[in-house]
């Protein structure tokens, strides 16, 4: 089996290769350049760097959001156009729970987090087996923070944007909280690629993006429809 990971959900853009059990080649490249730009370039390049072609591909997966909306949409268009194309499987992955794979198995309940912007976050909360505790959602983060003080356990957080609401964490759940190190807060993109060898193949027509809320823009336009609507 041979499979080309993608991610594009945030500012990293990450892919992989896995093959023959083992993630064979992996790209990470954190700056603002655009995605839509640089993805198949660096995809071209990693196949040659593997030797692998195209028709080698057994399997795509893609990293389906929360995230930038513009980044998942990249990443999702370019992953159903080469399984589509290529007539093979693709599995779609919340990009937090790829993220919390850095932190799984060290005994703690893990929290992935992604700024939203406007003091809110995407988050979810995972178990050290990776498996789902609370689903993902998009939420402040002072509220967020304090469903997690009920919990009696300790809690891994790891996330690209930790500097930003790392004290908050810490004033609000003490020597609950526990932080990765430098240097794991950026999603492997060949954690995706392992995270999804055993899944089974989406519909690529009906595989979708995970915003989990509204782009600003159709929030907008909703807001005007149902302003037309009240006058």
């Amino acid at each position: 089996m041979t499979i080309l990971a993608i991610d594009t959900s945030n500012d990293a853009l990450g892919i992989a290769l896995y093959q023959n059990e083992q993630v064979i080649e992996e790209y990470i490249s954190v700056n603002k350049n655009k995605h839509s730009a640089r993805l198949m370039p660096a995809v071209d390049q990693l196949l040659k760097n593997a030797e692998v072609k195209p028709e080698d591909l057994s399997k795509i997966v893609v990293a389906k959001g929360p995230g930038s909306y513009t980044g998942v949409r990249i990443g999702l268009s370019v992953a159903k156009a080469m399984a589509w194309s290529l007539k093979i499987p693709i599995v779609g992955i919340s990009s937090l729970e790829i993220l919390s794979l850095q932190a799984q198995g060290r005994g703690y309940s893990v929290c992935p987090f992604i700024d939203a912007r406007r003091d809110l976050v995407f988050t979810g909360l995972y178990d050290s087996n990776g498996q789902i505790v609370i689903n993902d959602q998009n939420i402040l983060m002072v509220d967020w923070l304090d469903k997690l003080a009920e919990i009696s356990k300790k809690i891994i957080f790891v996330s690209p944007d930790l500097k930003q609401f790392e004290d908050m964490i810490i004033e609000k759940l003490g020597e609950k909280a526990i932080f990765m190190p430098k240097g794991f807060h950026v999603t492997r993109p060949g954690l995706l690629a392992l995270a999804g060898k055993k899944r089974p193949g989406e519909d690529v027509h009906q595989l979708v993006p995970s915003y989990l809320r509204l782009v600003e823009a159709e929030a907008k336009w909703l807001a005007e429809q149902e302003g037309k609507q009240d006058g």
